[in-house]
């Protein structure tokens, strides 16, 4: 049986990309923030706050003491800060990184070694943080600059991750579309559910790493 792990898996896209890995077959060790989900056959549930380098650790140690090998990684959990912003607020912008790139990274790293040598690693990113996209989609236009240039880091934390380990591991980034989530807000396109799916078509199956991804198609950086 294989594992996935999944952080940020309590709510919104993480709990049904949880739920989907699950019905495929899946092992799911999930992380959540506050709230601990109730259990689940072939589950298990750690707490990760990425904005603390002690939670990341701790996280990481109890699930390497578990003694599974990880086969998907998918790096979910993320915030948006600045959603009525139109500016760069450096306290906001400070906070995203934390969480958004520098505990995801962090995170990643410590992870890595308990992966299978076949892995995935998966960064839940958007279109937000594409160069080419991101003056081009008229809901991205000047809002929320902390959000994009932490997506646009990530991304090429993915792209320099899958140069390293590109005999060994896939790494993949994906966009998860316009989702129903506290994040999208509920005039978004999509479903949790219906997203899941398109980001499973990428993360459980083996792409050409390095790529950007959505609902099986390429995205332009």
């Amino acid at each position: 049986m294989k594992t996935v792990l999944i952080t940020g898996a309590e709510r919104g896209i993480g709990q049904a990309l949880f739920q989907k890995f699950l019905s495929e077959g899946y092992f799911a060790i999930g992380t959540y923030h506050v709230n601990e989900p109730e259990p689940q056959e072939n589950t298990q549930w750690f707490k990760l706050d990425l904005s603390r380098s002690e939670s990341i650790q701790e996280c990481v140690q109890a699930i390497i003491n578990t003694g599974r090998k990880i086969d998907v990684v998918i790096n979910n959990a993320g915030i948006l800060a600045d959603e009525e912003e139109t500016s760069v607020v450096i306290e906001k912008l400070r906070k995203t990184f934390e969480v958004n790139l520098i505990g995801t990274i962090d995170f990643t790293e410590k992870i890595l070694p308990q992966m299978s040598e076949d892995g995935h690693v998966v960064m839940i990113s958007s279109t937000a943080g594409s160069l080419e996209l991101v003056g081009k989609v008229s809901h991205f236009m000047g809002h929320y600059p902390a959000y994009k240039i932490s997506k646009a880091a990530l991304n090429m934390y993915a792209r320099t991750l899958a140069l390293k380990y590109q005999d060994q591991l896939i790494v993949s980034c994906v966009h998860p579309g316009w989702v129903k989530t506290a994040i999208g807000g509920e005039e978004a396109d999509l479903t949790p559910e219906q997203a899941a799916d398109g980001i499973y078509k990428i993360a459980g199956g083996r792409p050409e790493t390095g790529g950007f991804w959505f609902d099986g198609e390429r995205l332009p950086w």
